[in-house]
């Protein structure tokens, strides 16, 4: 069998299972937009962790942050991890409980269902809609951009990068489009434990080709000794990354593809023991992802730019056979599948409830349904024509997204944590964080200590809700016991 074939052939396997499950799941999901947006809010703790961390793990994971260290060494892990690793937990008790709660009391699907139920202002769900899929498109541009890199790398350019590109949105399509909320959690847990598997796997794997660990610090040791000291400049300065901390400790809440898997949790403790669980695999992941950079700085000099966001697979095909190089896209496209399925089921949820719903008032459950899995349809062409573009790294897109999603956490926490909060103070918030944010990043706005453009959104956007409210009347009583309870 010939390597080519037998790559192709892991991962047929591997889109075969999916779409089992994805089938699986649609037998089993009922017409109405509650068990088809939300799986009927029955996920328990091992599937709801599986589902939230495979929809957190992407290309920008996968292959941005080996082409990060890369460039920039072991304190990439510094960076990222420990902070991810207690931010991300903090930020689902803080905010992703009290939300869960909420949309359970209120029938709310989407979170700008919810925020706009809870502040009785439509105009609320709509501006929350729009940053969210503004911040959305081009994040699910990384992932479809990591799987057609790793298909072309790995295939030596059989398989291209427009075609691996189309095939992974089409298989995606297919198992979310029918079977909804299910099917994407059940496909999670497969390819969850896919990826996860792998990333060990292969560390273990392409150290022992690299002569042991201590060999392959060695070699960096020699020939790229700068990727293992310690710095404070460039992005390690304390403005730097103070304001990258903010980003990627406070952006993952923010997904709304994140949020509505929290909604579709059973119970508190389903999401207490995700918190417990999440730091720690977190870590098991990232270790493996920087290292793979720092090693591939030695083993493969000279890639410039975006060219490093390819370290990986190029480690993979250079040093494991084509077997495992059908794992290694597997599980890529795994990473993939498992973001870009909860971003095309929230984004098209939230066009149809939030948007069409409203302009078609009596538009049925079923009808719905359809108009969903057609909004998914239209999504993926619009990313078909982005990820053929590819703007910029992987890292770059992403980190553009995360500071936009930063400037909405303001919003989504007082919404579900301060009674008095109003939607002034929202709108407000949501505008001056955004208007902050764009005058940053195209330098109107100075950098005091090298910050990064998300500190300006985020103050902003905690500037504006606090005088909206303060300049608006409190929201009626009925209104917010409704959505939290009695005080």
């Amino acid at each position: 069998m010939s390597p080519l074939a037998a790559i192709g052939l892991v991962v047929a396997a591997y889109l075969a299972v999916t779409l089992v499950i994805g089938a699986v799941a649609y037998r089993r999901t009922s017409g109405t937009p509650e068990d088809y947006f939300l799986g009927g809010r029955a996920a328990r703790t091992f599937v709801l962790f599986m589902a939230l961390f495979g929809t957190n793990v992407t290309p920008f994971v996968l292959l941005g942050i080996p082409g990060l260290a890369y460039h920039q060494g072991v304190a990439v892990f510094g960076l990222n991890a420990a902070i991810v690793g207690l931010g991300i937990p903090l930020t689902f008790f803080l905010i992703g409980e009290p939300a869960r709660r909420a949309a359970r009391r209120l029938g709310a699907i989407t979170p700008a269902e919810l925020y706009a139920e809870r502040l009785g202002s439509p105009a609320v769900g709509l501006a929350l809609f729009a940053a969210f899929f503004f911040y959305t498109l081009p994040y699910m541009v990384t992932a479809v951009i990591g799987a057609g890199l790793t298909a072309e790398v790995l295939t030596e350019g059989n398989l291209s990068f427009g075609a691996s590109s189309a095939l992974i949105l089409g298989i995606t399509i297919a198992y979310t489009a029918l079977g909804g909320m299910r099917a994407t959690m059940w496909t999670n847990v497969f390819q969850g434990a896919t990826f996860l598997g792998f990333m060990v796997a292969a560390f273990f794997l392409i150290a022992d080709r690299l002569g042991g660990l201590g060999a392959a610090a060695t070699a960096v040791q020699t020939r790229a000794p700068h990727l293992l000291e310690k710095t404070t400049a460039g992005a390690f300065a304390p403005g730097p990354w103070a304001s990258w901390a903010l980003a990627i400790s406070l952006t993952v809440i923010a997904f709304p593809h994140m949020l509505v898997r929290v909604f579709a949790a059973r119970d508190a403790t389903a999401l207490k023991n995700v918190c417990r669980l999440y730091p720690f695999v977190l870590v098991i992941l990232w270790l493996p992802a920087v290292l793979f950079g720092v090693w591939g700085a030695a083993e493969i000099a000279g890639l410039q730019g975006k060219a490093s966001d390819a370290i990986f697979p190029l480690l993979v095909a250079r040093h494991l056979g084509p077997v495992l190089q059908g794992m290694a896209l597997a599980g890529v496209l795994a990473a993939v599948m498992s973001t870009l399925d909860a971003q095309l089921l929230t984004l098209s949820s939230m066009l149809t409830r939030d948007v069409l719903r409203r302009l078609l008032p009596g538009l049925t459950p079923a009808r719905e349904v359809v108009a969903a899995r057609l909004f998914t349809l239209a999504l993926s062409a619009a990313v078909f024509v982005l990820v053929l573009a590819r703007p910029a790294s992987l890292f770059d897109i992403a980190a553009f997204s995360f500071s936009g999603y930063v400037t909405l956490t303001p919003t989504l926490l007082l919404g579900v944590r301060w009674r008095r909060f109003t939607a002034a103070g929202a709108i407000a918030s949501i505008v001056a964080g955004n208007l902050a944010l764009g005058l940053a990043f195209a330098g109107v706005l100075p950098a005091p200590f090298g910050v990064l453009p998300v500190a300006w959104g985020l103050v902003a956007a905690i500037a504006g809700a606090l005088v909206g409210t303060a300049l608006s009347r409190p929201p009626p009583a009925h209104v917010v016991t409704r959505a939290l309870g009695p005080a």
